[in-house]
């Protein structure tokens, strides 16, 4: 499918959980720029920009090499400061990349952005099968049920869907956790970011519950991979672990 498809990495410093979480360094590289390097992986992708409102941040990503526009300070979410930076490109649809998932996978990557080129495509995201009670029950993980042709239903920190016997239906691979990558057509983010937030999206705090208030399509694409973001000192310590011993097995 042609058409340009730019990833755009919103990163800032206001993490209450894990401060300069995009400059946290323990590995010998800055978080943002492990983050950058695996979407540089791609083949699809292009533009590759962190939007930030922060002068440490971009200085860090043009310290690598890397492209970052500042912007507006006053946006709430990731998504509205994507949006602020799209609107400027001459692309047709762009990937959400979160700058704290430095291990997210390239080759999901290159799906979506092939799946949001077909016509007709609004949003697309990724879907992991859940085979462990404790993720099934942990509000953390956000769960989706998906419909005919892969459409979200819905989105909720609770156990969805329900069932009596929980080992049962994740022995079945029909419980699925959401992986919180998006990629939009360029005209549904910019539709997206105009539309004021819902009572769902307070009440679960999940603004892809927006979308579907709206009648905006979610499209599901399932993936074998959860690729793990940095929300703690525990996830960095774990992730920093995870890439020390990684690169001592190829040197």
């Amino acid at each position: 499918m042609s058409g340009r498809v730019a990833a755009i990495i919103p990163a800032r410093l206001g993490s209450t959980r894990l401060p300069n979480k995009p400059l946290l360094r323990e590995t010998g590289r800055s978080l943002i720029q492990h983050v950058v390097e695996r979407v540089r992986r791609t083949s699809r992708l292009d533009p590759i920009l962190v939007a930030t409102d922060d002068r440490s941040i971009l200085a860090e990503v043009e310290s690598f090499g890397g492209r970052a526009v500042m912007t507006s300070i006053e946006h709430q979410s990731g998504t509205d400061r994507v949006a602020e930076v799209a609107r400027e490109l001459d692309v047709d649809a762009v990937i959400n990349v979160q700058g704290d998932e430095p291990e997210i996978d390239p080759h999901e990557l290159d799906r979506l952005a092939e799946a949001v080129l077909e016509p007709g495509a609004e949003i697309v995201t990724l879907a992991a099968p859940i085979h462990d009670e404790a993720t099934y029950l942990n509000q953390n993980a956000v769960k989706v049920v998906v419909g005919e042709r892969g459409r979200a239903l819905y989105f909720s920190r609770r156990a969805i869907p329900w069932t009596a016997d929980p080992v049962a239906a994740l022995q079945a691979g029909l419980v699925r956790k959401h992986v919180g990558v998006y990629a939009y057509s360029k005209s549904t983010l910019l539709r997206f970011t105009r539309l004021a937030p819902v009572e769902l999206e307070r009440s679960e705090r999940l603004e892809q519950l927006r979308a579907l208030h709206h009648g905006i399509t979610i499209r599901v694409l399932d993936t074998p991979t959860d690729s793990a973001g940095i929300d703690t000192p525990d996830d960095y310590a774990k992730f920093v672990k995870r890439w020390m011993s990684g690169a001592k097995e190829t040197r």
